[in-house]
């Protein structure tokens, strides 16, 4: 399996989980969202802010990489972030609408990337404005577990308000295939 098909799997893994997770909190009332339940971003919606947070501000990065540009120009051209828990929707509904945007376009970003594409190197510069230049397949691969982590988290703040989101593994994923 070539790594530009693995990216695409973790793609649709994130689409996936993202929708359950969302799912999930939906049975939660917006005090219950909201509750600061001890987490690195506290509630359930923060750490869900969190994460899209995340995800705009490594896509942005991607976008100055000329194979990118285009799949990801309408995130370049969203306004960055400012902190790392900046609240960018307070409502779940809001928050969900731009999910389910960002998590398609990562899909079709991802499609459209070649293997050329994910072994060259990114520069950027990060939150602190430290420079950096890493290979861009490794930063393509943090992107999808800095969002694994956080969601991972967001599951364990649900169960402790009584609410289940189901199977979890990249596992059910995964294609069955037949032994050559």
């Amino acid at each position: 399996m070539s790594l530009k098909h693995q990216f695409e799997l973790l793609a649709a893994y994130n689409q996936w989980m993202n929708s359950n997770l969302y799912e999930a909190a939906g049975q939660l009332s917006a005090a219950e969202l909201a509750k600061d339940r001890g987490a690195f971003f506290g509630s359930v919606l923060g750490t869900l802010n969190h994460i899209l947070v995340g995800d705009i501000l490594w896509l942005k990065r991607f976008a100055t990489d000329p194979a990118s540009l285009d799949a990801l120009r309408p995130v370049a051209e969203l306004q960055a972030p400012t902190r790392l828990d900046q609240t960018l929707h307070d409502d779940l509904s809001c928050l969900a609408e731009q999910r389910i945007w960002l998590d398609r376009l990562i899909i079709n970003w991802i499609a459209g990337l070649s293997d050329k594409d994910l072994g060259g190197l990114l520069s950027y510069r990060n939150t602190k404005g430290v420079p950096a230049n890493k290979r861009y397949s490794s930063l393509i691969l943090h992107f999808f577990n800095h969002q694994t982590h956080h969601r991972g988290q967001v599951s364990a703040l649900l169960s402790q308000a009584g609410v289940g989101i189901g199977v979890t593994d990249l596992l059910a994923l995964i294609p069955e295939e037949t032994p050559a």
